[in-house]
C-alpha cells in the first residue's frame, strides 16, 4: 500500500468514526446543558463552592464567574509550581522559576498549554496530576460553557439570562469530559501508553550509557490533553514520544479525540436553537476547511524535491517513522485548526509551505473545528460577520437565527476578530525590533522570523504548539507569551458574552422573502470565503516575510 493511499484511508476512517458519534454525542451534550436536574455529586460540588446552580445569570455575572474562577486557577497553579520543591512526589525537581511558573499557569488555565520547559525534567507527579491535569479538564469546560452561553443568546428572547456559569462548568466536567476520558485512557493504555507513579529510573543503552526516564500518569493526562484540545505533553517530545503515543492506532485515536467534541458541538448548537439544519451548515463549513487543509498538507509534504525526498517517500525530516508523512500531516493540521497544540512531529522541519499551513490554521482563529467551545463560538462570530456582509450586498438589515445584527452586535463581533491579530502582530514586531529576543532564534532569515511569528500566533490563539526552533525559556518570552495567552483567551470571551446578552434581549424577527437562508450551501460557501479573506488581509504581509518567502526560495 502506498503512503498516500494509507493517508487517504486514515482520513476516511476518521470521517466515518466522527460521523458515527456525531448525532448521539451532540444530542447528549444538548441534553446536558438543557437539563434542570443535578446529579448528587454535582450538588456536593455546588455546596462546596457555595454556588446556587439554579440562579440564572446575565452576561456581566456570567463573565465575572469565568474571570474569577480563572484568576483563582492561575494563582493556585502558580503557587503549586513555586512550592514544588517542598511537595511530596516532586521526584527531586526544584521549584519552578517565577517567570516560567507564571507562563505555565497562564498557559494551562487559558487552555493553551504552551510549554517552555522539559516536562520530564521539571514537573513532578503532584504538579502534573494535581495542577496541570486538573486544568486540562476545567479550562476545557470553561470554553464549552461560554459557547453554551452564546447558543442560549440565539435560542432565547426578551431576556438577558444566559444560564449559570457554575452549573455549566461542573456539568461539562462531570458529565462530558470525565466519562469520555476514563474510556479513552483505557484505550490508550491498551495501545501501550504508560500509566503509573514510578520515580526516575534508568533504561536501555544509549551511546554507551543509559537513559533516565520518569514514569507518570501519562495515559490519563494524554486523553484529556487531546479531548479538551489542550495539548500539553507529559514529555518534551509530546505526542511524538512513544510513552504518550505508541503507534499508528493510538495516533489515529488521539486525532479522533481532538475532533470529536468540537465537531459534535455543531449538532448541540442546532438542537438548542431548534434548527438542526443550522448546525449542519456550520459543520459543513468546518469540515470543508479541515479536509482542504489536510489535503494541502499531505500534498506539500509528499511532494518530492530531490533524491533524498524520493528515497524517504517525501519530507520525512522531523517526523516519526511510526506515523509517517500521512499520520503526521493529519495530526499537524488537526492540532493547528483546533486549539490543541499537541504535536507528533516538529513543525519547524516541515517544508516552507507546510509550516505556513500550520501557522495559517491557527490564524484562521482555530475554528475548523476549533477548540472545545471556542471553535463553536468563534465560528458563530464569523457567521455573524458573513451575514452582515451579505446584508450590505443586498441592502437590508442582516439577520441570523431570527436575531437582527445591528450596530451593537457588529461592533462586538468586530472587536472579537481584531483582538488576536493585534496581539500576534504587535508582540512579534516588538520581539523582532528589540535587541535581545532574536537571540533565541535557532535560525536566521525567513525561517527565524517564522519561529517568533509562530510562537505568538500559537500563544494568542490558545494553541500551544511550537515551531521547535525557538528558545522560549527566557524572561521576555515567558512573560510576553504568558500575557498574550491570557489576553487572547479572556478578552474575546468578554465580547462573546456581551454579544450573547444582546442577542438574548431581542425579540425574534420572523422570516421573510428577504431573509438569508443560513442553512443553505450558498451560505456555507460565503462563510468559508469570509474566513479566508479576513485572515488573508490580516496576516498576508507577515506570512510573506516568513513561510511564503521560505517556500518560494526552496
Amino acid at each position: 500500500m502506498s503512503p498516500v493511499l494509507a493517508g487517504v484511508l486514515q482520513v476516511l476512517a476518521l470521517v466515518v468514526a466522527l460521523g458515527l458519534v456525531y448525532r448521539p454525542l451532540g444530542d447528549y451534550m444538548a441534553g446536558v446543558y438543557s437539563s434542570k436536574k443535578h446529579l448528587r455529586v454535582e450538588k456536593w460540588m455546588y455546596k462546596a463552592i457555595g454556588a446556587n446552580p439554579n440562579t440564572e445569570m446575565r452576561w456581566p455575572a456570567y463573565l465575572r464567574g469565568v474571570l474569577a474562577f480563572s484568576a483563582v486557577s492561575v494563582l493556585f497553579l502558580y503557587m503549586l509550581q513555586r512550592l514544588q520543591g517542598s511537595l511530596p512526589g516532586s521526584l527531586g525537581f526544584a521549584s519552578i522559576d517565577p517567570d516560567q511558573a507564571f507562563n505555565t499557569a497562564a498557559s494551562f488555565v487559558a487552555n493553551t498549554n504552551w510549554q517552555s520547559y522539559y516536562g520530564e525534567q521539571a514537573m513532578g507527579h503532584v504538579v502534573q496530576t494535581g495542577g496541570l491535569a486538573v486544568q486540562n479538564f476545567v479550562s476545557a469546560s470553561v470554553g464549552i460553557a461560554v459557547a453554551m452561553a452564546l447558543v442560549r443568546g440565539f435560542a432565547r428572547s426578551r431576556t438577558g439570562e444566559l444560564g449559570n456559569f457554575w452549573s455549566d462548568l461542573v456539568r461539562g466536567t462531570v458529565r462530558i469530559l470525565l466519562p469520555i476520558s476514563v474510556i479513552g485512557a483505557l484505550v490508550l493504555v491498551a495501545c501501550g501508553a504508560i500509566q503509573n507513579f514510578s520515580g526516575i529510573h534508568e533504561v536501555g543503552q544509549f551511546m554507551g550509557g543509559t537513559q533516565q526516564w520518569n514514569g507518570g500518569a501519562v495515559a490519563s493526562q494524554e486523553v484529556i490533553k487531546e479531548l479538551g484540545t489542550n495539548g500539553g505533553g507529559y514529555f518534551n517530545a509530546n505526542a511524538a514520544h512513544p510513552f504518550e503515543n505508541p503507534n499508528g492506532l493510538s495516533n489515529l485515536f488521539e486525532i479522533f479525540l481532538i475532533l470529536v467534541i468540537p465537531f459534535s458541538l455543531t449538532r448541540t448548537f442546532g438542537r438548542m436553537v431548534g434548527s438542526l439544519k443550522q448546525g449542519y451548515a456550520i459543520l459543513a463549513t468546518m469540515g470543508v476547511i479541515w479536509l482542504s487543509f489536510t489535503a494541502l498538507m499531505m500534498w506539500t509534504e509528499f511532494a518530492h524535491h530531490g533524491p533524498a525526498f524520493d528515497i524517504a517517500g517525501g519530507a520525512m525530516e522531523g517526523k516519526e517513522t511510526r506515523f509517517g508523512i500521512a499520520g503526521s500531516s493529519i495530526f499537524a493540521v488537526t492540532t493547528t485548526l483546533t486549539s490543541t497544540g499537541a504535536v507528533n512531529s516538529f513543525h519547524s522541519s516541515y517544508t516552507g509551505f507546510g509550516g505556513g499551513l500550520t501557522m495559517l490554521g491557527m490564524q484562521l482563529g482555530e475554528i475548523a473545528p476549533g477548540g472545545v467551545g471556542s471553535g463553536l463560538y468563534g465560528m458563530l462570530i464569523m457567521a455573524i460577520i458573513a451575514v452582515f456582509i451579505a446584508g450590505l450586498m443586498v441592502g437590508r438589515t442582516p439577520e441570523y437565527l431570527g436575531k437582527k445584527i445591528g450596530t451593537r452586535e457588529i461592533k462586538l463581533a468586530a472587536c472579537y476578530i481584531l483582538i488576536t491579530p493585534t496581539l500576534v502582530l504587535c508582540f512579534t514586531a516588538m520581539a523582532m525590533a528589540l535587541p535581545t529576543p532574536p537571540d533565541s532564534m535557532t535560525n536566521t532569515g525567513a525561517h527565524g522570523f517564522s519561529e517568533i511569528l509562530y510562537a505568538y500566533t500559537s500563544g494568542a490563539n490558545n494553541n500551544g504548539s511550537a515551531f521547535a526552533g525557538l528558545n522560549a525559556d527566557t524572561q521576555w518570552f515567558n512573560t510576553t507569551i504568558g500575557i498574550a495567552m491570557l489576553l487572547g483567551r479572556f478578552l474575546p470571551m468578554v465580547f462573546v458574552l456581551a454579544l450573547a446578552g444582546s442577542l438574548a434581549e431581542q425579540t425574534p424577527v420572523p422570516d421573510s422573502a428577504g431573509t438569508l437562508r443560513t442553512y443553505k450551501p450558498l451560505f456555507s460557501g460565503l462563510l468559508v470565503g469570509v474566513i479566508l479573506i479576513i485572515t488573508g488581509l490580516t496576516y498576508f504581509p507577515a506570512l510573506a516575510l516568513g513561510p511564503l518567502a521560505e517556500g518560494l526560495a526552496s
